[in-house]
């Protein structure tokens, strides 16, 4: 069993395992040139040759204990036919919404659409790189993904005026996302990922009487259709302030938490295993620094199942030397 599957499912304390949010990207001479010769981020993510390199490129460098697919949580609203663009140093921008389409597409066209994602799966989870390692497939939450495709770009800051005014739209596209979800999830699983993450990026934006509509129970229903295949489930509900809360309704096997969390309340409030914390920052600084917050969540964390992670995805500034520093400081913890 892979370190990260000992800390999640045996609820193991004296390992730390360790992989990294966006670890496969940005931050890496060898993913820049490959993107630069790509410059189609949809197409690049349904290359599956090189899309399966991107993933084992940190993994090439680093010890870290998983390899997370290299793909994005906006694959399945593309999956669903609408149109997803990344527009350089603006993110993604999304066409309409017609509802009346994606009312009616068949799970058998929206597979085909993104089937390359599943073949990468299998090339990462088949190679040498990854034995007594896990792959990690992912999705985004339902209500994130529901802002990407309402919204039509990020919420940065806020959503638009009247997103909540169409109840039925709202009500439907949850509907749809949830099957299709789903889908993308069992697909995944057939093809290599022994755990998946559920990214909820936006979760942070609601007040805390919306939590329950659209965060928990969307959530909840996913959770559950993971376990029921026998897969190990972490959750990551970004920004959101009641950790224990979304914990005791969700109930993910591990949940995963932001920068901005206090983990010492999260030690007190949270028995299940708990990933991330690192505010990525810290990775711009220098290495004394580097090794002062790493043993600060390594100390916390010492009697309690921990995979050390960073609260959101590492930048793109990162100097990959600070990288290297970080995993041998949790290795040799």
């Amino acid at each position: 069993m892979s370190p990260l599957k000992e800390v999640i499912i045996n609820k193991q304390t004296s390992i730390n395992p360790i992989w990294i949010m966006r670890q496969a990207g940005r931050y890496l001479p060898e993913f820049r040139e490959i993107r630069r010769q790509n410059p189609d981020f949809i197409k690049l993510c349904l290359n599956e040759n090189l899309s399966s390199e991107i993933t084992l490129q940190p993994l090439k460098r680093f010890e870290f204990d998983a390899a997370i697919i290299f793909s994005d949580i906006l694959m399945v609203p593309y999956g669903l036919n609408q149109n997803v663009e990344f527009k350089k140093n603006f993110g993604p921008v999304l066409g309409d919404l017609n509802l009346e389409s994606i009312s009616k597409l068949d799970e058998i066209d929206f597979v085909k659409k993104i089937y390359p994602i599943y073949k990468a799966i299998k090339l990462v989870s088949n190679n040498q790189i990854t034995q007594n390692k896990s792959t990690i497939g992912f999705v985004g939450a339902p209500w994130t993904l529901m802002v990407y495709m309402i919204n039509q770009q990020s919420p940065k800051l806020k959503l638009k005026e009247n997103f909540f005014k169409d109840n039925f739209l709202i009500n439907r596209i949850l509907i749809i996302l949830e099957k299709f979800l789903k889908v993308h999830i069992k697909n995944q699983i057939e093809n290599g990922a022994e755990i998946i993450q559920i990214f909820d990026s936006w979760a942070g934006l609601l007040e805390e009487k919306d939590l329950p509509n659209y965060v928990y129970i969307p959530t909840l229903n996913l959770v559950e259709y993971v376990k029921s295949l026998n897969t190990p489930v972490i959750c990551f509900p970004k920004g959101i302030k009641n950790y224990k809360n979304y914990c005791e309704i969700v109930k993910p096997d591990a949940i995963c938490i932001d920068y901005e969390t206090d983990p010492l309340r999260i030690l007190k409030e949270i028995k299940i295993p708990v990933q991330g914390g690192l505010d990525p920052k810290v990775l711009l600084t220098d290495k004394d620094n580097l090794k002062k917050e790493t043993k600060k969540y390594l100390d916390i964390f010492k009697d309690h199942p921990y995979i050390f992670n960073l609260g959101h995805g590492v930048l793109p500034e990162t100097d990959p030397s600070m990288m290297d520093c970080l995993v041998k400081i949790v290795k040799d913890y």
